[in-house]
């Protein structure tokens, strides 16, 4: 085969160029999606993507093998592009690809096409299929592996709180909506992550008026809190220091929005620095905010008192 492509090369460089894109992908065949659009991008000098939203697929990579996997808007128009099956294929190739670019596209759209025959797509969408603690591990495997994700890749859950579950990268950003966020972990381990995800789903805020606090919370920085989800339900009988916020909610937004900000801040200062209003306005705040609790929040106790009320109170909040 050596000798061969270089007699070819030697007649015509660019023929032997794409003898050489046609053995690079035959080399490929059967090693799964990450690898090809991995290839692509190394044979093309230039970053490659792979999006098939019938099976929630988004892979881009660059020329020196880093790999995403965030959703990918739609290509450039002037980008040469590929489709494989419900899949597209494309080359983010600044002006004309060339007979060479042109082959690697067409190349790697077939071995991409070969991989997606033999790999239907699932009836669900994949977080949902990956994240379903009723299907057995080898099944959530078989369906990662053909989504082109290994068994040690990690991925977080991400359950927002309106819409289906994604499932997140390490370092992907989780967006403004609110949602909890489970651990990063293989893909035998994700229907574990969705569950620690929805515990942190319920220590979530609405962000504004009478529910202030964070709209995304990570499961693993409540720690032993977490537990908590699971034996506080909306319709149980408040603890008197949810009672006491819950009247401070009603009596003033801006009290309980304090409550919130000293709870997390270092300082009255800081506290009013984030809500924006003058340290004096906090101050009196403050003040009225202790009467109305019935405990002072200037010391370590009380303080620690008023965050675990603050994150039982959102569990006993209505959905």
């Amino acid at each position: 085969m050596r000798e061969l492509l270089g007699r070819i090369s030697a007649l015509d460089p660019q023929a032997g160029d794409a003898v050489k894109v046609i053995a690079y992908f035959d080399r490929l065949h059967g090693t799964g999606l990450e690898s090809l659009v991995r290839g692509a991008a190394a044979l093309a000098g230039h970053p490659a993507a792979l999006t098939d939203p019938a099976r929630a697929l988004s892979l881009r990579a660059l020329p020196d093998g880093r790999l995403t996997r965030a959703p990918q808007p739609p290509p450039d128009p002037s980008w040469p592009t590929a489709t494989a099956g419900t899949a597209l294929l494309w080359l983010e190739v600044p002006g004309p690809a060339g007979p060479v670019l042109d082959m690697v596209l067409e190349r790697a759209a077939v071995a991409v096409l070969d991989h997606l025959d033999r790999s239907p797509a699932p009836a669900l969408p994949l977080a949902a299929v990956l994240t379903d603690p009723a299907r057995g591990e080898d099944e959530r495997l078989a369906a990662a592996r053909r989504a082109g994700i290994g068994p040690a890749a990690r991925r977080a859950v991400l359950a927002p709180h309106r819409g289906p579950v994604r499932l997140l990268a390490p370092g992907e950003d989780p967006g403004t909506a609110r949602a909890g966020l489970g651990p990063a972990v293989p893909v035998a381990d994700l229907p574990a992550s969705l569950a620690d995800a929805r515990r942190a789903l319920r220590f979530t805020a609405a962000g504004s008026g009478a529910d202030p606090g964070p709209r995304l919370v990570r499961a693993e920085h409540l720690g032993a809190l977490l537990p908590l989800a699971d034996t506080v339900a909306p319709g149980d009988a408040p603890p008197p220091d949810v009672t006491a916020l819950e009247r401070l909610a009603r009596t003033s937004t801006a009290l309980i929005a304090l409550a919130d900000a000293l709870a997390t801040a270092s300082s009255v200062r800081a506290a009013a620095t984030a809500l924006g209003v003058h340290h004096s306005t906090a101050q009196q705040g403050l003040e009225r905010l202790e009467r109305l609790l019935g405990w002072s929040v200037r010391t370590v106790p009380g303080r620690l008192r008023l965050q675990v009320a603050l994150h039982v109170r959102r569990l006993h909040l209505p959905d």
